[in-house]
């Protein structure tokens, strides 16, 4: 065994499951959608993307279909069809 090691080469290595995890992606979101969820994000204790991941998971968990009506959203959910 050697008294000293070299690491400074060594390259960092990411565990496997890691990518199967989530995926980084870049999203464009109205300032007024940040500042609530960070502000939800304070009261529940919770990371604002952590949050905004949440909310994402029940919409798709719940199979529902946004409808626009000429800028007002609203939300239908496929299981009601």
């Amino acid at each position: 065994m050697r008294k000293e090691y070299d690491f400074a080469k060594l390259k960092k290595a990411k565990p496997k499951y890691l990518k199967h995890l989530k995926e980084p992606v870049t999203i464009r979101l109205e300032p007024q959608i940040i500042t609530y969820f960070k502000s939800l994000a304070e009261k529940t204790g919770l990371p604002y993307q952590s949050l905004l991941n949440f909310v994402l998971r029940d919409y798709a968990n719940e199979h529902r279909v946004p409808s626009a009506n000429w800028g007002v959203p609203t939300v239908k959910s496929a299981k009601s069809k």
